[in-house]
């Protein structure tokens, strides 16, 4: 029952694809347009490979759990059972100011996270997952949506700590885009062209904020200057693709 799930899955992850490079202009996925690469886009996922890649604690790519199919990076539970691995994956580069755009979709029940300012090196590796995280949930069919406060774990918000204002979610099984604007200390996140999110770091807003949600104990949560970008193993189904990423000066 599982491989069929699994198969019928595929199948409309491949035709949301070509739906998708349609809407793009019959831009390939996992490729730049001339005028992106004039506004300094560069692709963190080539469709193809690992490259640019890590588990978050090991610093290598997953043996399995994480799989790269038909232009997709795809978090499958199975494999993880099947080939152990797994684990969050973060890039090797980090970031300080940029704009980020990933193309995701979920699967019915899915939980699922973009991170940013992950630091994997400090307090000795302990904190190499803890960073702000831009929600991926299925709201209408996974338990955390009614979890936390006032909806602050739900998609697009800025999870356990900031709710989505009102925002148009494509469902499951149908690819969402997500983008993170990140200029200094403000912070921005967007779903599907709209704004969901807005906030600045650092200040005491911030700290209250923090020290009222999960995050109460990881000091200096959210404030370090420079990160890196994180994809969320939490043992759902979720597929990931035209990651790009455009550093502002």
């Amino acid at each position: 029952m599982k491989k069929i799930y699994w198969i019928i899955t595929l199948v409309l992850a491949c035709a949301f694809t070509n739906v998708n490079a349609a809407s793009r202009g019959n831009i390939r996925d996992n490729s730049l347009s001339k005028k992106e690469k004039r506004d300094g886009w560069m692709l963190l996922f080539d469709g193809q490979t690992s490259a640019g890649w890590m588990n978050a604690i090991t610093k290598s790519f997953p043996t399995g759990g994480w799989e790269i199919k038909d232009g997709m990076l795809v978090f499958d539970p199975e494999s993880r059972k099947q080939k152990g691995g797994g684990g969050d994956i973060v890039t090797t580069d980090k970031f300080r100011n940029f704009e980020l755009k990933v193309d995701f979709m979920y699967t019915r029940g899915g939980n699922s996270g973009i991170k940013y300012f992950i630091d994997t090196e400090a307090n000795n590796g302990t904190l190499a997952s803890i960073g702000c995280e831009y929600q991926v949930l299925d709201d209408r069919n996974h338990p955390d949506a009614k979890a936390g406060i006032n909806g602050n774990r739900t998609l697009a918000g800025l999870y356990d700590l900031i709710p989505p204002k009102p925002k148009t979610d494509n469902g499951e099984n149908t690819w969402n885009t997500a983008k993170i604007v990140v200029n200094d200390n403000k912070v921005q996140h967007w779903l599907n062209g709209q704004i969901t999110v807005e906030y600045e770091r650092g200040n005491q807003a911030w700290k209250d904020l923090v020290a009222k949600s999960k995050y109460n104990n990881s000091l200096g949560f959210g404030e370090v200057q420079e990160g890196r970008i994180l994809l969320q193993d939490h043992g759902d189904l979720v597929y990931f693709k035209n990651i790009k990423i455009r550093e502002i000066k």
